[in-house]
C-alpha cells in the first residue's frame, strides 16, 4: 500500500551509497548477502535469539532494496538479477516463520504451527494472484516499463506490500507472544489483498 510513496524516498536515500561503490561490488553479491541475512533471521527465530533475528531481518530488507538501487547506478540491471531477487525474498518469507515455530516453546507449537500455515497458505495464494496479473499487465504493455516503476515487473497495488510486510515481520520478533494474533491478522490481510486484486482484475481486464 505505502510501496509507490516511499519507493522514490528509498531510491534517494539509498542512491549515494551505491555510486560511491561505483563498479566494484556486483548487484547480485548483495542480492545473496541480503538472502543470508534473511536466512540467519530465520536461524536466529529457532534460537529464539529475537534481538538478533529482527536485526538481521532488517538487514535483510535494506540490502534487498539496495541491490536494485546499485544495479541501476551501475547499468547492471538484468532480467535474471530480478528473477533471482524474487524467489530468494519468498523462500526468506517462509523461512521466518519456520523458525519462530521452531523457536516456540513445545506446548504453544502446535496452535502456532496450525496459524503459521494458514499465513503461509495466504503468502501462495498472494503470490499467484499478483505474479499472474503482472504477467498479463507485462504482455498488454502496461506494465512496469510503461508505468515508469523501478521494479521488474510492475507489483499491482494492495493493503500488503513490501513496506507492509517490513512492519510485520519485524513486530513477529518483537512481540513474539502475540506471534498467533499476529499470523491471523497477517494472513487476513494478505487475504484482503487478494481479493483488491481480483476485484481490480474483473473490472479492467
Amino acid at each position: 500500500m505505502l510501496d509507490d510513496l516511499l519507493r522514490p524516498m528509498k531510491e534517494r536515500v539509498l542512491l549515494p551509497a551505491a555510486t560511491a561503490l561505483g563498479g566494484r561490488v556486483h548487484p547480485m553479491v548483495v542480492t545473496l548477502a541480503a538472502f543470508a541475512m534473511g536466512v540467519g533471521a530465520a536461524v536466529a527465530a529457532a534460537r529464539g535469539a529475537d534481538g538478533l533475528g529482527l536485526v538481521l531481518w532488517l538487514a535483510n530488507r535494506v540490502l534487498d532494496g539496495f541491490d536494485g538501487t546499485l544495479a541501476r547506478a551501475q547499468r547492471r540491471q538484468s532480467d535474471l538479477g530480478g528473477y533471482v531477487d524474487i524467489v530468494l525474498d519468498f523462500i526468506v518469507y517462509a523461512a521466518v516463520p519456520i523458525g519462530l515455530v521452531l523457536g516456540a516453546p513445545r506446548a504453544d507449537r502446535a496452535v502456532l504451527a496450525m496459524t503459521a500455515l494458514a499465513m503461509v497458505a495466504s503468502f501462495y495464494v498472494n503470490a499467484a494472484s499478483w505474479m499472474y496479473l503482472a504477467a498479463i499487465l507485462e504482455r498488454r504493455g502496461v506494465g512496469a516499463a510503461a508505468r515508469g516503476e523501478l521494479t521488474t515487473v510492475t507489483m499491482p497495488r494492495g493493503l500488503v506490500g513490501g513496506t507492509e510486510t517490513i512492519v510485520l515481520y519485524a513486530m513477529y520478533f518483537a512481540l513474539r507472544r502475540l506471534l498467533v494474533p499476529l499470523f491471523a491478522l497477517s494472513a487476513a490481510l494478505v487475504l484482503i489483498t487478494v481479493l483488491q486484486r481480483l476485484v481490480w482484475a474483473v473490472r479492467r481486464l
